[in-house]
């Protein structure tokens, strides 16, 4: 089997190490099949209306990001649970299908170090915007709290799409759709639907892409947002670990002698595990961050049917 096809079986491989996409659906998911559980012993526990009434007090308004700020301050780890709880199956169903649809590039363009703080940053915004706009415009006074994953699934759409505005979609009709129409139509919906029934949740979305936007802005200038919270990732996750040692410093590599070429030429041993150590680094960090060295050794690996 070649490299080419391992890496499209890795790629397909939903259940793979360190797959945060799969991570990140699969945590939406417990959570809304344990909520719909207790939602279910309530309805066997009291009449139809009653449970509704005592399920929403006891669980929706301490779980859903409220409308305004005198309620917020009371609730404030609201700010993030509301993005990943789902009341109705419709929602989430939608919501998990763009979620893979945009996430599924986003990682493969970019490794599985980025999507989750993406997906963190835009419900946050999402979040902000929400309240902003709820409690200064007069319009949207009375608007119930907020809830769902949509503005970090749109924080993710427009960070794929300012990484890659070209990816085609959908191949099969006429070469493919570029990233960034699907994205715009996205955008034209949210700002189109706003005077609607679901205002908040729209001027949620488009926060939400605001901070996508932020996101790879600044990341292109030098500042990664997602590294802090993959260190106290990595850090939570190895204090539980023994076997797992601290990272060293690197020793400064020092040369006592100038030359513009090298005095030979390194040619590095082709082996199975050199090749599955590489693959798994395109995994976690994205093919852009390998080194020429690794490189060529995926290309002579592909050449030889290692």
């Amino acid at each position: 089997m070649n490299y080419y096809e391992k890496e499209y079986k890795r790629r397909l491989f939903l259940g793979q190490d360190g797959n945060a996409l799969t991570m990140l659906i699969a945590i939406n998911l417990v959570v809304f099949v344990l909520f719909k559980f207790i939602y279910v012993l309530y309805f066997f526990g009291f009449e139809q209306n009653i449970a509704k009434a005592n399920y929403a007090a006891d669980f929706t308004k301490n779980i859903a990001l409220p409308a305004h700020f005198s309620d917020f301050i009371k609730k404030p780890w609201t700010l993030i649970t509301h993005m990943f709880y789902h009341e109705d199956v419709w929602h989430i169903l939608s919501n998990m299908l763009w979620l893979w649809a945009f996430g599924y590039i986003m990682q493969d363009l970019t490794g599985n170090r980025k999507i989750i703080p993406v997906f963190i940053y835009g419900g946050i915004a999402g979040a902000i915007g929400f309240l902003l706009s709820v409690n200064f415009i007069p319009a949207l006074q009375g608007v119930p709290g907020a809830l769902g994953a949509s503005a970090g699934i749109m924080a993710i759409a427009i960070a794929t799409t300012m990484i890659a505005p070209g990816y085609r979609i959908f191949p099969m009709l006429n070469g493919g759709i570029p990233l960034w129409v699907l994205t715009m139509i996205f955008l034209i919906i949210d700002l189109a639907t706003i005077p609607g029934t679901n205002s908040g949740g729209h001027i949620a979305h488009l926060s939400g892409a605001i901070g996508g936007f932020l996101f790879i802005y600044t990341l292109r200038r030098g500042y990664d947002g997602s590294e802090w919270m993959n260190n106290l990732y990595d850090w939570f996750n190895n204090l539980f670990n023994p076997s797992k040692h601290l990272k060293k410093r690197k020793v400064k590599q020092e040369l006592f002698y100038k030359a513009s070429t090298q005095p030979f030429t390194k040619t590095p041993n082709l082996t199975q595990q050199k090749i599955d150590e590489i693959l798994d680094k395109i995994n976690q960090k994205g093919y852009s961050h390998l080194t020429e060295e690794e490189k060529e050794l995926l290309k002579r690996a592909s050449q030889e049917d290692l």
